[in-house]
């Protein structure tokens, strides 16, 4: 399975190096020097990585064969995709690719089908799944925890505990103002006596 790993920006200095916009979280394994990558567009690959190196928070690296800023400008945009095994799990026992994620039937854990999961958002502050209900909508489920209580890729499904109003309408919704209001009327009830 390929899987596209980062994405390659300006150049930087006059000896090939480039910036790299990461999209693995295993950059030192699929990112490291020595590893032969496949490229989008294709004319512009294989490459293999010479050297890699952090500079002020970004990876940058260089390449065989380029060894100046004009090879390396050439390579601008171009996306670098690694060969992965589709049963290549994470080291971490609750870590999971997106590809083993996506197309996960998710259910609530008295076995009510949600949907299919069809894409995985990574934010900042956690990831979403992003369900495909039945009847073509979306939800947005997020992949914590507390709310995604089992992943099950033989069985191929991911099991939620939503709390309401997730995915249905039967939210409670509590506000600052609907507690202000009843402690006003407590109050107000105790003036009477």
């Amino acid at each position: 399975m390929q899987l596209v790993v980062a994405r390659i920006g300006r150049a930087h200095g006059i000896k090939g190096e480039v910036t790299v916009e990461v999209r693995t979280d295993e950059p030192e394994l699929r990112l490291g020097p020595g590893a032969v990558l496949a490229t989008d567009p294709a004319s512009a690959g294989p490459l293999t990585i010479e050297t890699g190196r952090v500079h002020s928070g970004r990876l940058l690296l260089r390449f065989a064969g380029v060894h100046d800023r004009t090879g390396a400008e050439a390579l601008r945009n171009t996306l670098l995709i690694a060969d992965v095994d589709p049963d290549e799990r994470p080291e971490e026992e609750d870590e999971y690719y997106d590809h083993q994620l996506i197309d996960l039937d998710v259910v609530t854990e008295d076995g009510t089908e949600v949907g299919r999961i069809t894409e995985i958002s990574h934010l900042p502050t956690q990831d979403l799944f992003v369900v495909e209900r039945p009847d073509g909508s979306e939800v947005y489920v997020p992949f914590v925890s507390e709310i995604v209580t089992e992943i099950d890729l033989d069985e191929q499904r991911a099991v939620i505990d939503p709390p309401p109003g997730l995915i249905d309408d039967r939210a409670e919704v509590a506000s600052a103002r609907d507690a202000d209001a009843e402690g006003a009327d407590a109050e107000g009830a105790g003036d009477e006596a």
